[in-house]
């Protein structure tokens, strides 16, 4: 049967029809949907874990146990998971095991760009980079076979435009092998150092093992059109070569990234005249092939950063002095996807209509804090007209980072700085952070932002929200017990749409002896479950058009003929601009 399926659906389909049993992700844009497809199938187990790294562990015990296992996330998360990928790459595997890491050139959703090969280089785990959804859901079956048959955790690479495109996918019915009996074998599982020192040499072998496999499987495959030209690349990269030059270059299409086969480039390099690797971010292939002594043209013509598209490789090539002139003339110069998009007003992003984290960062404004800032929804909070996120770093790290600002500055800073985190991103990485906080005795302020929900990457479970990624009820974390359990006496609870019970709250913690941790607590307005109140209105005879309503940054509130007007249709009712007016022009619409 076929079917148009997105690249993180036809990997959920792959994971399905491959027979997988569980898996244990924690969301992250774009690897998220992933997870939230493989939970629609009633025989495979889906979970959201606390982290990354729990999701990899997770995986890694499934695969002990006999099953076959999965785990996904986004770049930044790999590099929580990173000390079990490493460990799980001297052990091996029981069931197979497949770790999908999803990319983000260009930085569509992400505080930077990562390229993910290099862990697989690093951790000396084989990867697999498919450039379509047919290839997502084929390579979860190819990345199994290859998993149990060398004994070896396997990589699945994507990007955001494999990911979140789509194409049409031949699905088939399920397979689902046998559980594999668990052998206690301390030797191979228990990492000692006596064990370990002999694995690495297993390692190296099982690398030279799948270089061979990548260069006689036809996995990695070649495809001879003009000679003048030999294109090496995978990826979506592929699909822009071809854009570009059609049938009048050739091509080798690495669908294993690594290990990379040495004589299959050195043999394609042979049979064509220039050589020409196209890859987004970090020159892996590029290197490869100049260590081995094939010369390329590479990142002397494209750049280290960003996302390609067929536009931006053409017009490279084209104005390059390095790439041959008769060679530019077999460029076919295709429109790029942003090319229709160019001329349109440029909306950043904001924090929705009724957001409730946008009362509370204006309360922060008022009391004029230095914020340590995290990952989430929140972090909008950076741009204007707010502008209440001092820094921001990584998962977990507003917590830390303002202990250690502290820690400096001590006395000048603690009643003048705060931390803001988002409540599944507290259970991801500000739980030990705030125990650094207790323990290592800062008089640290901790706003944990609870929204009910994890928001950003489009409202999935978590572990404070009593709801399983199956939608089962569950066990919930009592945030207020857990900040109790690890040391902070000082807890309040504040509802951020009433701006002044906020800001009495702030400025009470801030003066406080000892550490203390500020819940702001409402629902995402987003949410389903929270009930639409009557939108406001301006009465424009009150209005004197002062805009005092518009230092909050709600995309509801604008101004037509010198006139604050709010936007019923956007218009949530949460009233945290009432109290920006000094006329008293905002109310609620009678009659909704």
């Amino acid at each position: 049967m076929k079917n148009l399926f997105l690249g993180n659906e036809a990997v959920a389909r792959g994971l399905y029809e491959s027979g997988c049993r569980l898996v244990s992700s924690y969301p992250g844009t774009p690897s998220t949907e992933i997870t939230e497809y493989a939970a629609k199938y009633d025989d495979i187990y889906a979970e959201w874990a606390p982290n990354e790294k729990v999701a990899m562990e997770t995986a890694i015990g499934a695969s002990f146990a006999g099953a076959r296992a999965f785990c996904a996330m986004k770049h930044v998360g790999l590099n929580v998971a990173a000390d079990p990928l490493f460990t799980a790459s001297y052990i091996g595997v029981n069931g197979g095991l497949i770790i999908a890491v999803a990319d983000d050139p260009a930085m569509h959703s992400s505080q930077n760009e990562q390229d993910s090969r290099n862990y697989a280089k690093a951790a000396k785990i084989p990867m697999l980079e498919p450039s379509n959804s047919q290839e997502c859901k084929d390579f979860i079956k190819l990345g199994y076979e290859i998993s149990e048959t060398f004994d070896t955790p396997v990589l699945l690479r994507l990007t955001t435009r494999v990911a979140h495109s789509r194409s049409i996918v031949n699905t088939n019915e399920r397979v689902e092998p046998p559980i594999k009996p668990y052998k206690k074998n301390p030797a191979k599982n228990v990492m000692l150092p006596a064990f370990a020192r002999q694995k690495h040499l297993v390692v190296e072998k099982r690398t030279l093992d799948l270089a061979s496999y990548a260069q006689n499987s036809g996995i990695n495959t070649v495809e001879f059109n003009d000679k003048d030209l030999g294109i090496i690349t995978s990826s979506s990269c592929y699909n822009y070569a071809k854009e570009v030059f059609g049938n009048k270059a050739s091509y080798l299409k690495l669908a294993m990234v690594y290990p990379l086969s040495e004589q299959q480039i050195k043999d394609f390099a042979a049979s064509v005249k220039t050589v020409l690797v196209i890859e987004e971010l970090d020159d892996i292939i590029e290197s490869f092939c100049k260590n081995i002594g094939v010369n390329v043209l590479g990142k002397d013509i494209f750049p280290l950063f960003y996302e390609f598209d067929q536009k931006i490789i053409a017009d490279k090539l084209l104005n390059s002095d390095l790439f041959p002139e008769d060679l530019k003339a077999k460029i076919a110069k295709p429109n790029s996807y942003t090319d229709c998009f160019e001329n349109l007003p440029i909306r950043p992003p904001a924090m929705c209509c009724g957001c409730p984290h946008r009362g509370l960062f204006y309360a922060l404004k008022k009391e004029g804090v230095y914020v340590s800032g995290d990952i989430g929804c929140y972090t909008l909070a950076a741009s204007a007209p707010l502008q209440m996120m001092d820094t921001c770093v990584c998962m977990g790290a507003s917590v830390s980072a303002l202990h250690g600002y502290n820690k400096v500055l001590k006395d000048k800073s603690e009643s003048k700085s705060v931390a803001v985190i988002g409540d599944s991103t507290f259970i991801h990485s500000g739980i030990t952070g705030l125990i650094n906080i207790a323990y290592n005795k800062t008089n640290s302020v901790v706003i944990i932002l609870d929204n009910s929900i994890t928001g950003m990457t489009g409202h999935q479970q978590n572990p404070t929200t009593g709801v399983t990624l199956k939608g089962d009820m569950t066990t919930s974390v009592d945030l207020e017990a857990l900040c109790r359990a690890v040391g902070i006496n000082n807890i309040s609870v504040v509802d951020p749409y009433d701006i002044d019970a906020s800001l009495k709250v702030i400025h009470q913690e801030l003066i406080n002896d000892g550490p203390s941790v500020i819940i702001s607590r409402r629902p995402c307005a987003l949410l389903k479950s929270v009930k639409r109140l009557a939108p406001l209105i301006v009465k424009e005879d009150d209005c004197i058009g002062c805009k005092s309503c518009l230092r909050i940054g709600c995309p509801a509130i604008s101004f037509k003929n010198k006139k604050a007007v709010i936007d019923k249709d956007q218009c949530v009712g949460c009233e945290t601009c009432v109290s920006l007016c000094p006329k008293n022009a905002i109310s609620k619409q009678e009659g909704f």
